[in-house]
């Protein structure tokens, strides 16, 4: 490549010299002939433009020697790599495709692939012929060119970071460099600082991501007087969920949460944090269930705010202050305690601690047998409540008992199977069911563990995870009336209703959450399917305030992504198509495995008009699921409700590239 214009004006001659022409005129007159490509300029519009004002007859001498001097370096010769091309109307450049970086980066990213966009983020340097002197005049002839092959490096550094290139890889050093170089003559530009936050958080380092952002944020205000764009938020909102973080570092040095959805400022608030289990390996998830009835229990008093257990559960295997869980999670209270189940006998310690002043409110320790495990919980919360809501007596803590299960083997196995249930990837799924089916082979009428193998089945179905999606919806409709009474459970009636969502019942399913949420208004999944069974009854602008609701009742929460999701789907279906495609790039570059985030960039960027991103998100889906077809797709009974939506979607997806059978 012997032609360079991003970044500045360098030329090669044949016997590897730099090129030095004779005037300013010439090497500008280069650079434009270069720019034009094959199809040239007519030579009247480079008289005009290049001498204005001089005459036809003078201004066209200037041009015949401007020419003169370039072809001084490049003579005509039959095998001549680079020469000047015309006849009495055009003048050209003609050249092999790779000795101009301009040409090179167009082609590179016309074929799309990591590598190739890699090789693309090398070759710009730069803004074209940054750093030349350009007379007054020619800047608006070239401005052109330089906003354009910004906005496309912009675009570039946006969609090579998307492509998640392998950590320590060339292509992700040559996306960093590129934002690095972008954001040193354009601090505001945000695809930059997305691609940066994106490669730090790729790299385990998501402090140093939201770090990015809050840069970001404060360089977009300082010079522009705005917040960041809606995908550069939602980026950072998908950050915080992913790997418990989320803090970011302000432009005065204090850390501050993003900002997430707010709650009552009269209700007392708290989070049960993982208890240490004191015991050998095999109790831990016992010791997690313990944690999980405590906090059941207490997001059923409705004066609480209590954060859900996925997001405390973040922090589980390492030290976490209370102060900065307090300030993390926006909780005034935080409930600590240890477990040591040894034999038949259980002790169960407990603390209830000021988040702001550090100050334990209250103590108390449980001893007795195993099987007093769920009289312990109920009176552990009923404890907490009363010590920072005195008012919290008699009729609410009873509200919040229910039935225990009868059997501690059919509840551990549930308790194992929990963290496997949240519609990230069929292996842990399939586990999921397996423990479950092992709760029901030793407690038949046990019906949480019914209700969410109901859940799990139409997981298989809905994420398109099974050969025959009819067959797992049959099979959780019949978990779901295998469940019994299940009436004072508000997971398993959660998990019912969601079950009976996906399997197009929407009507049930609302009556199966709206119970759930009367009795547990702080349960953060129920807010959610909430949100979804509202999408899917065509009543997409209500759903939006519950799946704020389920984020700010667990903002760390793993399963963050369907919620986000959720919000996405609500503003694609209201018209909202740009901030909806923003949500799915933040969860894919967040969640690169969750399969079904490619389904819905591929359908929403192609009912945008953006193909390009379309059928990207279609290659990654086909890549992580090659049975996927649009008919397959189709089929759920998610659609029944809204067939015209349906009707676009698939529209969508065939524009995308997806296989129609």
């Amino acid at each position: 490549m012997r032609i360079r214009l991003l970044g500045g004006l360098e030329v090669t001659s044949a016997d590897g010299q730099p090129v030095r022409f004779t005037t300013r005129k010439s090497a500008l007159l280069f650079a434009a002939l270069v720019l034009a490509g094959r199809r040239g300029h007519s030579r009247e519009r480079l008289c005009e433009g290049f001498w204005p004002g001089r005459g036809d007859a003078q201004s066209r001498n200037s041009l015949r020697q401007a020419l003169a001097d370039i072809r001084r370096w490049f003579p005509a010769a039959g095998n001549a790599a680079i020469s000047i091309d015309g006849d009495q109307e055009t003048v050209a450049l003609t050249a092999d495709p790779d000795e101009a970086d301009v040409w090179l980066f167009e082609r590179k990213l016309a074929e799309g692939g990591t590598a190739d966009l890699g090789l693309a983020a090398d070759l710009y340097r730069g803004d074209v012929l940054a750093g030349e002197a350009i007379p007054d005049g020619l800047d608006e002839w070239f401005s052109p060119y330089q906003v354009r092959y910004r906005q496309k490096a912009q675009q570039l550094v946006e969609r090579l970071s998307l492509a998640s290139p392998e950590s320590g890889s060339a292509a992700e050093a040559a996306c960093e460099g590129l934002a690095e170089r972008l954001l040193a003559s354009d601090s505001t530009a945000e695809p930059a600082h997305r691609a940066l936050m994106r490669i730090h958080a790729a790299r385990g380092h998501e402090n140093a991501a939201l770090r990015q952002f809050e840069t970001c944020r404060a360089l977009v205000k300082k010079h522009l007087g705005v917040e960041p764009e809606a995908q550069t938020q939602s980026l950072a909102a998908s950050l915080q969920t992913r790997g418990g973080e989320r803090q970011v570092a302000s432009a005065h040095g204090t850390i501050q949460p993003v900002a997430t959805p707010a709650r009552p400022n009269d209700q007392p608030s708290v989070a049960v944090m993982p208890f240490d289990n004191l015991g050998g390996a095999d109790d831990e998830y016992f010791a997690d269930g313990v944690v999980e009835e405590i906090t059941a229990a207490l997001s059923r008093i409705r004066n609480f705010f209590v954060i859900a257990r996925q997001s405390a559960f973040t922090y589980k295997g390492r030290f976490a202050d209370v102060r900065e869980v307090g300030r993390e999670l926006g909780v005034n209270y935080v409930v600590e305690g240890t477990v040591r189940r040894g034999g038949d006998r259980l002790r169960i310690s407990v603390q209830l601690v000021d988040a702001d002043t550090r100050t334990q409110l209250w103590s108390e320790r449980y001893e007795g047998a195993t099987e007093d495990v769920f009289d312990f919980q109920d009176r552990i919360a009923a404890q907490v409540a009363g010590a920072i809501h005195p008012a919290i007596r008699g009729a609410e803590i009873e509200l919040a008992r229910r039935k225990p299960p009868t059997s501690l083997r059919a509840y551990d196995f549930v308790m194992r199977a929990y963290p496997n249930i949240w519609g990230r990837r069929k292996d842990t799924n399939d586990q999921a069911i397996e423990l479950l089916k092992k709760a029901i082979a030793v407690d038949p009428a046990y019906g949480r563990a019914h209700a969410l193998l109901a859940w799990c089945h139409a997981s298989n179905a809905v994420f398109l995870w099974a050969e025959q999606p009819e067959s797992e919806l049959e099979k959780a409709i019949a978990a779901v009336e295998a469940a019994g009474s299940i009436g004072d459970d508000p997971t398993a009636l959660t998990a019912a209703g969601a079950a009976l969502s996906m399997g197009g019942d929407q009507e049930r399913a609302a009556a199966f959450i709206e119970k759930a949420l009367a009795l547990d208004p702080n349960n953060a999944w129920a807010w959610a399917r909430r949100g979804w069974i509202a999408i899917y009854r065509g009543e997409a602008a209500r759903a939006s305030e519950w799946f704020q609701r389920a984020m700010a009742l667990s903002p760390m929460d793993p399963f963050a992504f369907a919620v986000r999701l959720g919000m996405g789907y609500a503003l694609a279906k209201t018209g909202s198509l740009s901030q909806a495609v923003a949500i799915a790039r933040e969860v894919i570059a967040a969640h690169p495995d969750i399969v079904t985030s490619y389904r819905y960039l591929a359908a929403w960027s192609a009912m945008s008009g953006d193909l390009e991103t379309a059928r990207w998100a279609a290659q990654k889906l086909m890549s992580a699921q090659p049975s996927f077809t649009i008919e397959r797709f189709r089929s759920l009974p998610l659609f029944r409700n809204t067939p015209e939506w349906a009707d676009q979607v698939v529209e969508g997806l065939k524009l995308a590239g997806l296989p129609e059978r």
